[in-house]
């Protein structure tokens, strides 16, 4: 199990407890690590230097010798010159601080980069480019390539909506400018998720009162889409129970440069690129393990890993102008393509495949992407018994039966042309009971007195509404006379 933040601070500064705010703190260090996070140079230089002085103090010559900084690992792929401005700042600018004011440092300095708090979604566009859809505490976003495409404060999103694999935002902007925004998911599994997450962070950001909260649904038909309600508090409300906390302050227990399977140390290996030739490829793998046993601890849909280049391009966030451009906004973000590690959970599955997603090796570490998919395509599939000493007894092979893509949307027409008849039969109850209900009373209306003229009215009015209505009252008297006695 691995913890993490699902919902960023928009403002960490405000976080009135230092064990939260020390929290938030190794969540973006891992985002930075794992490429969520992306900035220009200087940034990523004085980040790293932050995270060099909360977790190590200052710099001793004595304990910190020359390119000691090149033993940490602070991002996918860095370059020499950036490991010596990152000593530079460390050695030269941040003496005497605290690891309480690196690490408020660290956060301002974060919150103001265009990919704070990103949850990436891998989608593609109308013309079949890969994108990602991110929502963040101030709205949504579309990043592309090495741009934001598009912008949303979520006051400006008026609904989010999908069908199967395409994903729906409607956004009304300044002077009653509407836009539709749509995207394609790898999956409709996928897609639902995606659609659930934004329907949580609208909630969560947007909203005044978790009272104001209400059930969403992904369909304008009330029987047909999928039904969502954000359960919990919204942000302002977290926001002012925290500043009500009268408690003495807890104990923070600092991990340090101890390596952690929840968010990797920056002392996880060396750097990739200063490391000979012949061991890169042992190095990579000691990092690609670390970044397995991660995969569980987030809930985004999944990406692949990408080193990043070696530059970062400048940004600074202005939410004022932001809302201003809207959907049309550009901004290049990185020299590079935005795309994360795969320190996120494998893409939402049908339920009758849900057993690969939890399929584990005999030592408990999480199988790799290519070998689920390998156990996914295959009818067959091997079985083996492990003794408590973890050597196997026993190797069988068993068969599985997974409905293929064609029987799976044959079910899904089957089922809906079940809930169209149920409805429809529905109704039609309903409006036989209600002119059963007409006719019988004493309004006085020319289409009511025809109807009670006919033969077949008579009939049914004698033979059938009478004794049931003769029937019903005895078991109404019959019952108001047992109650009386008990």
């Amino acid at each position: 199990m691995c913890l993490r933040v699902k919902f960023y601070p928009p403002d960490p500064a405000a976080l009135k407890e230092e064990i939260t705010r020390y929290l938030v703190f190794l969540q973006i260090k891992r985002d930075l690590y794992h490429g969520r996070l992306l900035c220009k140079t200087s940034d990523a230089a004085m980040l790293a230097a932050y995270i060099l002085q909360a977790e190590v103090g200052d710099y001793d010559p004595g304990k910190h010798p020359e390119g000691y900084s090149s033993k940490f690992q602070f991002f996918p792929k860095h370059s020499e010159k950036l490991e010596r401005r990152i000593s530079d700042i460390h050695k030269t600018e941040l003496i005497g601080q605290t690891p309480e004011e690196s690490e408020l440092n660290f956060l301002q300095k974060a919150q103001e980069l265009e990919t704070y708090g990103v949850d990436p979604h891998p989608c593609k566009d109308v013309s079949g480019n890969p994108a990602f859809l991110a929502f963040t505490p101030f709205g949504f976003t579309v990043l592309q390539g090495n741009r934001r495409v598009h912008f949303l404060n979520w006051d400006e999103v008026t609904k989010l909506k999908f069908e199967a694999k395409t994903f729906h935002i409607y956004a009304n902007q300044k002077e009653d400018k509407k836009i539709i925004l749509t995207y394609f998911a790898p999956t409709p599994e996928a897609c639902k998720h995606l659609w659930k997450c934004g329907v949580e962070n609208q909630a969560f950001y947007k909203l005044d009162k978790s009272s104001q909260v209400r059930t969403v649904s992904s369909s304008n038909l009330f029987f047909k889409g999928s039904r969502f309600r954000y359960s919990g508090r919204v942000a302002k409300e977290v926001m002012e129970q925290s500043a009500k906390i009268k408690r003495e302050p807890p104990e923070i227990h600092r991990a340090g440069l101890v390596p952690s399977r929840s968010c990797p140390s920056i002392t996880h290996g060396p750097r990739l690129t200063s490391v000979p030739r012949q061991r890169r490829r042992a190095v990579h793998i000691s990092i690609m393990e670390g970044l397995e046993s991660l995969r569980d601890s987030a809930h985004s849909t999944p990406v692949r890993s990408v080193s990043h280049g070696d530059s970062f391009m400048p940004r600074h966030r202005h939410h004022t102008t932001d809302a201003g451009e809207g959907g049309s906004s550009q901004r290049v973000i990185s020299d590079e393509a935005y795309c994360p590690s795969d320190s996120v959970l494998p893409t939402p599955m049908a339920e009758h495949s849900l057993e690969l997603a939890v399929a584990r090796h005999p030592n408990g570490a999480p199988c790799s992407i290519e070998e689920e998919e390998s156990e996914a395509g295959t009818p067959e599939g091997q079985v083996a018994e492990f003794g408590p000493d973890g050597r196997v007894l026993r190797l069988g092979r068993t068969r599985k039966s997974l409905p293929n893509k064609e029987v799976q949307e044959l079910h899904k027409f089957i089922l809906s042309v079940l809930r169209m008849f149920l409805v429809t039969m529905g109704l039609l109850f309903a409006l036989l009971s209600l002119l059963i209900m007409l006719t019988e009373s004493d309004l006085d209306i020319a289409f009511l007195r025809d109807i009670r003229k006919t033969p077949e009215f008579q009939q049914f009015h004698f033979e059938y509404f009478c004794p049931l209505r003769r029937w019903v009252a005895c078991k109404f008297r019959w019952m108001g006379g047992f109650l009386i006695d008990k």
